[in-house]
């Protein structure tokens, strides 16, 4: 399900931030501050982004100088999340993979492992989330950070269906209406079926709207940074007002 979400999404991911560029510096900034709170001053520090997307992210964090590897699980995400990064020559080592397999690949190779944009929620169960963390912490160098940023789904009124939208996009002479639907499942789960519409006017009669379907699991943070301490992190911290969700972050033992 993840993989038809996404797929077809990554034409236009950039609409959902509105001027992208500008986000693309402002969450890379936001998360250079909060591996030096955690870490201390350093540079060049080897960072794997998990859940890459189309590069936001990994992009921001790369032109502030750190060495950057970034995987999801796809394809067409991946493509061009690769693209843009040549676009801007920064050098990423970019793979598809998924995250809840990145210790088969690397082995306490980073000093930071993250997953941005509330992509681990993707994971519908406790038991699944908690499966990626320990993932994450064996890809995790000891005395390294692991970072997860995610909706905070306690301020979140949950049932019912629900519109959120994000506003009118204009883009190569195209307003795009973009806007998500929740459809919380009424199964006491905690689960919702998410719709991301992005809605195409260029002055016909008839619009085109592309629809991609998925769903989150809506995981309290305070729950996350108790999995995080199952996985066996430490020095679990959640940090608010500095990204756009909440940042929740644990360090690896030495």
């Amino acid at each position: 399900m993840t993989n038809q979400f996404y797929d077809p999404m990554a034409p236009f991911y950039h609409l959902v931030h509105g001027d992208w560029e500008a986000s693309i510096m402002r969450q890379g900034a936001a998360l250079d501050g909060i591996i030096r709170d955690r870490l201390g001053e350093g540079e060049g520090r080897s960072l794997l982004d998990v859940t890459c997307g189309i590069g936001t992210q990994a992009l921001g964090l790369s032109a502030l100088g750190y060495r950057v590897t970034a995987s999801d699980l796809s394809p067409a995400s991946v493509e061009r999340a690769e693209a843009e990064a040549r676009e801007r020559r920064l050098d990423i080592d970019f793979h598809v993979a998924d995250m809840c397999k990145v210790h088969e690949s690397y082995d306490a190779a980073f000093d930071v492992v993250y997953s941005a944009d509330n992509a681990v929620t993707h994971l519908l169960s406790d038991t699944s989330i908690l499966s990626a963390l320990k993932a994450f912490y064996h890809a995790t160098k000891p005395g390294g950070l692991c970072l997860v940023t995610m909706r905070d789904y306690d301020a979140v009124e949950k049932g019912g269906s629900q519109l959120h939208p994000f506003g009118v996009r204009s883009h190569k002479g195209v307003n795009w209406a973009v806007y998500q639907v929740w459809d919380w499942r009424d199964d006491g789960s905690d689960i919702y079926d998410f719709a991301m519409y992005f809605t195409a006017d260029d002055g016909a009669d008839e619009l085109k709207t592309h629809v991609m379907r998925a769903a989150f699991y809506a995981l309290s943070p305070r729950r996350m940074m108790g999995l995080f301490e199952q996985a066996g992190f430490t020095q679990v911290m959640r940090t608010d007002g500095v990204f756009f969700q909440p940042v929740i972050t644990g360090v690896r033992p030495v």
